[in-house]
């Protein structure tokens, strides 16, 4: 079976592990926790820059004054949290992203480890504080894509390729990396990354679109904001899940191509090195 395909269906049935759906909720908790303080001291300044932002446009006021000619003035209030939604999404992404690499990772590399791979040496070749700045580095490139890229995201099609590439680059780059942060040298790594470099970002890309899934819990539209306190936690473990997912996907891979890795350097090793003699018949 394709390595791939292989690394895929054991992390679906992974998911169904208690440790798994257990660990998942440390990072629901904090990211919610992180969401609702924030709220509480920022939603309405927000709320109000962008109720400025639209009353500004007199584009915009002759569209509410159609609205409320036909009666759908209430738009108008609705619209203004669904922005605010809209621009705190690809943050709560982040976040997700960001505490599911720190704090669900390793506790993922271990137990794949201790079930499939006892065997495989632990060199240590990165410790937890360069996972850790390695991931806000790569977090806040693809974040500085994501407000690059907006004016391309309304052309029709590009919208629907330009989010999930660069959230699958991101997911890539921070999974790849931590599923490899214990068990590979710096060197081993950097070997992996680059022989498996678009297996890798292949499967980035997929969850990429993956995870613009619970974005469809706002498609509800105006319920969306009544329903928010209930929504947004629930938009959030499904973020959550998803990068758990991921997570056992690329620890999966990873680990299985180190291993494959380390037995082509072990044969190598093995082979006989000509003798000076054997050389100078190649030669000749």
């Amino acid at each position: 079976m394709n390595p791939m395909l292989d690394a895929f269906w054991r992390s679906v049935a992974y998911c169904l592990h208690p440790k798994v759906i257990g660990l998942s909720l440390l990072p629901l908790l904090l990211v919610v926790g992180l969401i609702a303080g924030l709220g509480y001291f920022y939603m309405d300044p927000a709320l109000a820059a962008v109720q400025g932002l639209l009353e500004s446009s007199d584009l915009l006021n002759q569209l509410w004054a159609w609205l409320e000619s036909i009666g759908a003035g209430k738009l108008k209030t609705v619209l203004v949290p669904l922005i605010v939604i809209a621009l705190a999404t690809p943050l709560i992404v982040v976040a997700s992203l960001l505490f599911v690499a720190t704090l669900m990772t390793p506790l993922i590399v271990r137990l794949v480890t201790q079930r499939r791979f006892p065997t495989l040496e632990r060199t240590g070749g990165a410790s937890y504080l360069v996972s850790v700045l390695w991931g806000l580095g790569a977090s806040l490139t693809a974040l500085a894509l994501l407000v690059l890229s907006l004016p391309l995201w309304f052309v029709p099609p590009l919208v629907l390729v330009l989010p999930p590439l660069i959230w699958g680059w991101l997911t890539y780059r921070v999974l790849a990396f931590d599923a490899l942060a214990d068990h590979a040298t710096t060197e081993e790594r950097h070997i992996l990354m680059r022989r498996h470099r678009w297996w890798l970002l292949g499967m980035g890309i997929f969850t990429g679109y993956l995870g613009a899934a619970p974005s469809l819990v706002w498609s509800v539209g105006f319920v969306a904001v009544a329903l928010a306190p209930v929504l947004v936690p629930l938009s959030i473990w499904l973020y959550t899940l998803i990068f758990a997912f991921s997570s056992l996907w690329f620890t999966h891979y990873c680990l299985a191509a180190l291993q494959q890795l380390r037995r082509e350097t072990a044969a190598a090793a093995l082979e006989p090195v000509p003798s000076p003699a054997e050389q100078a018949l190649e030669v000749l």
